[in-house]
């Protein structure tokens, strides 16, 4: 690889959105299979992994396969043949995390290039000795990694390939090292089935011991009565005072990186691999960010001097996205990198659909979210040029022949689109430019508690970027957060999360995911196991599977 140009590494979570990175202009893609790659939501076999490196190597992109796990005992009898299937698809390089792993790999396919998972925590230029020592090809360093250390390591390993995150979901942990979601929900985040525990709301209740021991929630009525304090066991007498909103607050949860801002000291620096974060994501979610950064490296290689990062952060933003942060680009967090008051992703675009068919008069547009008659339909087009907005008021379902003015996604339809509908377009220009495959969103409807939350994120990451960090919170942003907080408590909404923390087997589905410890250590799934043991790697156990488990397993699902 040119040690000046960088690549752009984008993820998959299945065969069709390996496609749309490829069309996109991903450089490479990285994917794995649910049970050894650290998400069990994975949808690859090891059959479309195959069928994937055929695909992009045709395409002259790269694959790399994630290994990433930190291992069981379990585990280790799965690496023979795991082995043996990357012996015979030959992906340009293989992700892994644990040292155990490594060394196997290494030993049983000596000719595959092995790559250290960020989950390895590399933080300095000797830990990036040591894994070239033992033979790795390329270091993903630890998102905690800033750029001034990014920079010494560069210079004091030139002969090794360095990779970098940019963009995608943070952790609140140390590089994905989490045991939150192993004690709220039996879900182990260092398996790939991680619950997100980072994600939900907390709050603080006082409980009166009385004899009846009573709850008192903080409200209107009693909050000026009280004062909430920590003390450190070192530091006696030294209160620090904690403060609580009227609603849940989201501790833990933190904001999104992008380092789009920045992209170009990284491009300058000549970082191998640009990585992005997000193979549970959605299709659109990974062909605007690959078309996004694409066309943001490409104008700063042809122009670097005139390269400003504005427009390509205001199209990141047409994404689902908690708020962006620079993390620790710069060695320290600041105060707008988290996101106290909400945890939603919010996008003000989303995804409509995918281009599935090309006839000769017109587009089959497969439907993805709800579209209704007056949406403006908008072609991301992989070329990165301007998109092509059309606004539809009918759509014609191609499976009943039917016309409507509303498509619901839930029965997957498949509406035309004719080209005569675009009579300002050059119909020939038009099919080459929106191939098979092309994703198109339309406008997001939000709620006056959206917005708010939208013009916070915006105002936090233009103050975090002009550096101006330090002292009180910028007078700006307290407006804004308060207006956010003041929508949130009148839309009075109820926040639940997506997945039952209480422990126990009401949180297991019995599919068998790897890091679902009430699956893999519960007496009620005994039998479920044994069956386990007899699928292909990546295979969980489907529907029809589960209904042969015992009567006391499939109570809990």
């Amino acid at each position: 690889m040119n040690k000046l140009k960088s690549e752009l590494l984008m993820p998959a979570g299945n065969l069709d959105k390996l496609k749309t990175a490829v069309l996109y202009g991903a450089d490479a893609i990285y994917l794995g299979t649910p049970d050894m790659s650290l998400r069990t939501k994975a949808e690859f076999t090891l059959e479309q992994i195959k069928e994937g490196i055929t695909f992009a190597h045709a395409h002259g992109k790269r694959i790399y396969l994630t290994l990433n796990l930190f291992s069981h005992n379990k585990d280790v009898p799965k690496l023979e043949e795991y082995v043996a299937t990357i012996k015979e698809l030959a992906p340009d390089g293989v992700i892994i995390a644990d040292p155990g792993v490594f060394q196997y790999v290494r030993t049983h396919a000596p000719d595959v290039p092995l790559h250290v998972s960020t989950q390895a925590n590399v933080c300095s230029w000797m830990s990036v000795k040591f894994w070239e020592d033992m033979g790795a090809d390329l270091c993903v360093l630890a998102r905690e990694v800033s750029f001034a250390e990014l920079v010494e390591i560069r210079e004091k390993c030139p002969d090794i390939k360095l990779e970098a995150f940019v963009h995608g979901a943070m952790c609140m942990t140390y590089s994905g090292r989490c045991l939150l979601s192993n004690f709220m929900s039996e879900r182990g985040a260092n398996q790939g089935n991680c619950a997100n525990s980072c994600r939900w709301g907390y709050k603080v209740h006082l409980r009166l011991r009385d004899g009846t021991i009573q709850e008192l929630e903080i409200n209107e009525d009693n909050k000026d009565m009280f004062e909430f304090l920590l003390e450190e066991g070192h530091r006696p007498g030294e209160f620090m005072p904690i403060e609580e909103s009227n609603d849940a607050a989201y501790i833990l949860n933190s904001k999104d990186l992008c380092l789009m801002p920045k992209l170009d000291k990284y491009l300058k620096l000549g970082v191998d691999s640009l990585k992005v974060e997000g193979r549970g994501k959605s299709m659109y979610y990974v062909a605007l960010v690959a078309r996004t950064y694409r066309k943001a490296m490409d104008d700063w290689a042809n122009d670097p001097e005139n390269w400003s990062p504005k427009s390509y952060m205001q199209e990141l933003s047409n994404v689902s996205n908690r708020g962006f942060t620079l993390a620790f680009h710069e060695g320290r967090l600041s105060n707008y990198a988290h996101n106290y008051d909400q945890t939603q992703s919010i996008g003000t675009w989303e995804f409509a659909g995918v281009i599935t068919e090309i006839t000769d008069t017109a587009f089959h547009l497969t439907v993805k979210n709800r579209i209704q008659a007056g949406d403006v339909m908008e072609f991301l087009t992989p070329d990165g040029r301007e998109t092509v907005l059309l606004r539809m008021y009918e759509y014609e379902n191609i499976n009943n022949n039917k016309i409507t003015d509303v498509v619901h996604a839930g029965i997957k339809p498949i509406v035309r689109i004719p080209f005569s509908l675009f009579d300002r377009e050059d119909i020939d220009l038009l099919k080459h430019r929106i191939p098979l495959g092309t994703i198109v969103r339309k406008e997001t409807l939000l709620t006056d508690t959206q917005w708010n939350r939208v013009k916070l994120d915006k105002t936090a990451q233009r103050i975090e970027v002009s550096g101006n960090t330090e002292g009180p919170l910028n007078p700006r942003y307290e407006k804004n957060r308060d207006s956010l907080r003041t929508a949130l408590s009148e839309a009075d909404k109820v926040r639940k999360p997506k997945v039952n923390p209480k422990l126990g087997l009401d949180g297991c589905c019995g599919r068998g995911c790897n890091g679902c410890l009430m699956f893999w250590n519960d007496p009620a799934y005994a039998k479920a196991r044994e069956l386990m043991a007899t699928k292909k790697q990546g295979q969980l156990l489907d529907k029809d599977m589960r209904e042969d488990l015992p009567q006391s397993a499939n109570a809990a699902q």
